[in-house]
C-alpha cells in the first residue's frame, strides 16, 4: 500500500479537488496537499483565478505554487506545447528530489487537465512515482444537489459534452441517465431537443454546483434568457431499466 499520509520525495500527485467546496476534498488529497513540496495549479487564460488553487487555499502554508495559464482554444499544437512546458516544470522539480501535486477541479480524470499533462510526462518519471488522487466530479456533486440517483438496478449511464447535438439526441436511446457537460451557449437547442423527445420535464441543471455562484433549475423552461458558463451540468432521467 502506498502511504498518502504526506507527500514523498521525488513524487507526482495528481489530486482531484472536487467541485469547488474546500470541505470536499478527501483526507488523502488533504494530507498531500499539506505536505507537498510544490503545487501546479491551472488556470485558464479567460479567467482571471484558478479556481482549484482557491479551493485549496485553506491547506496551504509555505509551499511554492506555480499557476499554469493553458489557452481555451481548439489548437492541438498550441496545446501540446503549453503542457509539455507545464511537465518540463513538474520533472525539473522531481529530479530535484521535491513532491510536485497538480491540482485539478472535479476528478484527474474526468475532463481534466491532468490528462493533458500525464501525455507530456509519458515516462519521463518512473510510473510508481505517478499518483492519481480521486475527487467528487461536477456530477457527482450535481447529483447530491438534486438528491437524484443516477444509477439503480442495471440503468446505463452516459456522460458527454453538449457540443455534438446529433450525438446527445443519439444517447437519449442509449442509456437511462443521461449526464451533460459543457452546456454554454448551447443550452436552448438542447433544451428545443428535449421538449421534442418529451424528456424536458425529466431534466434538470445545476451551475457552479457547491461554488458561492450556485444555481439550481428544476424546471428548464425556466432558463430562457439565461446565460450560463462552462461549469453547468444537465441530468436528463431517460428512464428505467428493469431487471431481467
Amino acid at each position: 500500500m502506498t502511504d498518502y499520509s504526506k507527500a514523498l520525495p521525488e513524487s507526482l500527485y495528481l489530486i482531484g479537488v472536487g467541485p469547488g467546496a474546500a470541505d470536499l476534498l478527501t483526507l488523502r488529497a488533504v494530507n498531500v496537499l499539506r505536505s507537498v513540496d510544490v503545487i501546479i495549479a491551472p488556470r485558464s487564460s479567460t479567467a482571471s483565478e484558478s479556481l482549484a488553487l482557491n479551493v485549496v487555499r485553506p491547506y496551504l502554508a509555505a509551499q511554492e505554487v506555480v499557476e499554469h495559464i493553458y489557452p481555451m482554444e481548439r489548437d492541438a499544437e498550441q496545446t501540446a506545447l503549453c503542457w509539455k512546458q507545464m511537465a518540463d516544470l513538474a520533472v525539473a522539480r522531481l529530479l530535484q528530489g521535491k513532491s510536485v501535486a497538480h491540482i485539478t477541479i472535479g476528478d484527474p480524470l474526468i475532463y481534466s487537465t491532468c490528462a493533458y499533462l500525464l501525455e507530456q510526462i509519458g515516462d519521463r518519471i518512473a510510473a510508481e512515482n505517478i499518483h492519481t488522487i480521486s475527487g467528487i466530479s461536477a456530477m457527482q456533486a450535481t447529483a447530491a444537489r438534486l438528491n437524484a440517483p443516477l444509477l439503480m438496478q442495471n440503468d446505463r449511464l452516459m456522460l458527454m459534452p453538449a457540443e455534438n447535438l446529433a450525438a446527445v439526441e443519439a444517447a437519449l436511446g442509449a442509456c437511462e441517465t443521461l449526464v451533460i457537460y459543457k452546456i454554454g451557449a448551447r443550452l436552448p437547442k438542447l433544451i428545443e431537443l428535449l421538449h421534442r423527445h418529451g424528456l424536458a420535464q425529466s431534466a434538470q441543471l445545476v451551475s457552479h454546483a457547491e461554488q458561492e455562484k450556485e444555481r439550481i433549475f428544476l424546471d428548464l423552461d425556466t432558463l430562457t434568457g439565461e446565460r450560463l458558463g462552462y461549469m453547468a451540468v444537465m441530468i436528463v432521467h431517460v428512464g428505467r431499466r428493469e431487471w431481467t
